[in-house]
């Protein structure tokens, strides 16, 4: 016996690595020592600094992959795998350095796993990191044929005096929501539920949905707030804190960014909730409170400033296509959020 016949192809991997080379190193960017291939990637930190600090984020895609694999579309996870790591480190004013990948599949199909590394590299190109590394386990027996799983790390830099952590919130200040491109990459373990329940498939069309597909909606990639939070930054807008409205949904993840001895109101009829959420609410019954504890409701990200500077913070976003929306105020408390 030999490992390819326990399953392993180690020359389909090493031809892997080779096709996905060129591209991969189109992310790379100023600090990158090295190439794609080595044991590990290496990083020169950018000057300039006076008390650099690295802020490093990981996650995955979740049940989100299972629709990737049923329609076998696998254009978009990438983004999402990126999307939900940057986000992340991008709530304390960090901008990305460099991203790794973990992909770990049954058997190597190359064709389907450079779609997936495409994903990542328009993330990584958008976020303005690079991809410095990664794994590809092959792993028979472990996934179902055609399946694989992802995992992305990485990890950005802030000025430690720049650092964002809530504690230059203030009573009065104001919570403008950013607008999701969809329902991200949290919450599918109910909506294949609620899909599988109502014994829908996936190129049905709501009317709710304007002609999309429910794969196509669902498939939606998670909006990247990297570049245009960077530049409202840089620009000099005075940004108090940030959240990230991922897994939990808002009642969760809003509070993450208020110190201790702050709340917040969130008035519920501020924004438009997107039909692919009504619909899900409608043919699931699912009521409000669940929803909102599930989704991000067509919040994605929370920006929390002055109200004098709503009118320029709310430009800038829209200037990047970036629907806003006033949905709250910073209240006297003790961390924690009140829906009006």
């Amino acid at each position: 016996m030999d490992y390819k016949e326990a399953g392993v192809d180690v020359e389909a991997g090493r031809a892997f690595v080779k096709k996905i080379s060129d591209n991969v190193s189109s992310t790379y960017r100023s600090g990158v020592l090295g190439g794609l291939g080595g044991f590990g990637g290496c990083f020169e930190l950018p000057s300039g600094y006076q008390q650099p600090v690295l802020v490093s984020g990981t996650d995955g895609v979740g049940t989100k992959l299972k629709i990737a694999h049923e329609l076998n579309r696998h254009d978009t996870v990438g983004i999402d795998l990126v999307a939900m790591c940057v986000n992340d480190i991008l709530t304390c004013g960090a901008e990305p350095l460099f991203f790794l990948d973990y992909l770990a599949t049954g058997k190597l199909d190359s064709n389907q796993l450079a779609e997936v590394i495409n994903g990542i590299v328009v993330g990584c190109q958008e976020s303005g990191c690079a991809l410095l590394g990664g794994e590809t386990a092959e792993m028979p027996g472990f996934y179902q044929q055609g399946e694989y799983d992802i995992a992305g790390f990485c990890v950005g830099i802030v000025e430690k005096s720049k650092i964002l952590d809530g504690n230059k919130i203030q009573s009065g200040n104001i919570a403008i929501a950013l607008s999701s491109s969809g329902i991200h990459s949290n919450g599918f373990s109910l909506v294949r539920k609620i899909i599988d329940t109502a014994r829908l498939s996936w190129d049905y069309q709501p009317v709710e949905l304007e002609g999309k597909t429910l794969g196509e909606s669902c498939l939606t990639p998670t909006r990247l707030y990297v570049k245009s939070v960077l530049e409202a930054l840089k620009s000099g807008i005075d940004i108090k804190a940030m959240a990230h409205i991922t897994g939990g949904g808002i009642p969760e993840n809003l509070p993450r960014c208020l110190p201790k001895d702050k709340a917040i109101e969130v008035k519920l009829n501020s924004w438009t909730i997107p039909p692919i959420f009504q619909w899900l609410a409608k043919t699931g019954n699912v009521n409000q409170e669940a929803m909102l504890n599930t989704f991000n409701l067509g919040v994605g990200f929370v920006v929390i400033v002055s109200e004098h500077d709503n009118e320029s913070v709310i430009k800038h976003f829209n200037n990047y296509g970036i629907e806003t929306n006033i949905i709250g105020k910073v209240i006297e408390g003790s961390g924690e959020i009140k829906f009006i």
